[in-house]
């Protein structure tokens, strides 16, 4: 139910749609400084590796080149989910975020794949001993860039609720982590352990293996429809405090790229008028704009309280043209099942 005949609520409304613009924009800003920073990380680490001549560094370096180019499909998929919903796309594009998501999760599983396979390689040609200084310079550079990058792109990514945002800060940080191993490699040589770079290579890469796995749960759990139950009961919970809403059932909530889509059925006392019940109906949408962070769109259902829940608007109801209730709905439910 989308009100439009209560200013003040439509302003509300406004205010929650500028509020997702923003969000929006805030997250290409975010992508636009961090891809800067990434780039400027390798460049640096391009310079002090013709100082160098270190084949680690080199591989590392052309690493963050390229996974600074990840935040690319992040920002199309934002400039698409701005796009209003068309007679094709009802909902709009917004399940775009999701799509950059599996990418930046196959970029991460790509990154595991190197790693592992640099250390194996490392384990038969350990990294070279000249221009050490240089090359740890360089690894701590490449480290504390991406590192400030993932806490950056992981912080705001929270902010405005974007996943697939959280997902590349993720990568970062493992890009940075794999940075380190560079460090650590140089540390083994000058130890006399030049083996260490690549025992620390392979723990990185099953490090890398679970940082995938939770940056997957949380995106696949999106593109299901999955949302935490917290928010769920939130949603009940601020619905059923509304005056005049006798019980609140089948609350369905889903993230729609980094916004909230909610629809829940309300009772009302059947004596009510049809616009008595909108206005309640609105109630509850201008409570749920103030207590669900990130909500971008509510619909609310109303139903006499004597005719409470989907069971009443089943095809099944429908079809017997009268309302039917407890063991008869039981019964009902058996029939068809068989």
């Amino acid at each position: 139910m989308r009100p439009e005949s209560n200013d003040h609520l439509d302003q509300h409304f406004q205010l929650e749609t500028n509020a997702s613009l923003l969000r929006n924009k805030e997250a290409t800003k975010v992508l636009f400084i961090s891809l800067i920073a990434m780039l400027a990380t390798a460049i640096i680490q391009v310079v002090l590796w013709t100082y160098s001549g270190s084949v680690a560094l080199l591989a590392d370096t052309i690493h963050n080149f390229g996974d600074a180019l990840t935040s690319i499909p992040l920002w199309i998929a934002f400039f698409l989910s701005r796009r209003p919903p068309t007679k094709r796309f009802t909902y709009g594009m917004g399940r775009s975020e999701d799509l950059a998501g599996l990418f930046i999760i196959a970029v991460i599983l790509g990154s595991a794949g190197v790693a592992g396979y640099q250390s194996v390689m490392r384990f038969f040609n350990p990294i070279e001993g000249g221009n050490l200084w240089v090359t740890a310079a360089a690894a701590l550079i490449g480290f504390a860039g991406n590192e400030t990058v993932a806490i950056y792109r992981i912080r705001m990514g929270r902010k405005i609720g974007s996943a697939a945002l959280i997902a590349d800060g993720q990568h970062a940080r493992m890009d940075g982590v794999t940075s380190l191993a560079v460090l650590i490699g140089v540390v083994g040589i000058w130890a006399g352990f030049p083996l260490l770079d690549p025992i620390v290579g392979i723990v990185i890469t099953v490090l890398i293996l679970f940082i995938a796995k939770d940056s997957a749960k949380l995106i696949f759990t999106q593109m299901l429809d999955g949302i935490e139950p917290e928010t769920v009961e939130r949603i009940n919970h601020t619905a059923l405090q509304v005056s005049g809403v006798n019980t609140v059932s089948d609350v369905k909530a889903r993230w729609c790229g980094h916004e909230i889509k909610t629809e829940l059925n309300i009772t009302v006392d059947s004596e009510l008028s049809v616009a008595e019940g909108h206005e309640i109906a609105k109630e509850v949408i201008h409570a749920l704009i103030h207590e669900i962070e990130h909500l971008g769109e509510a619909h609310v259902h109303v139903d006499p309280f004597e005719e409470e829940g989907s069971i009443f608007h089943s095809h099944s109801m429908l079809n017997r043209g009268i309302p039917l209730k407890g063991s008869d709905i039981r019964a009902l439910g058996e029939g068809d099942n068989k």
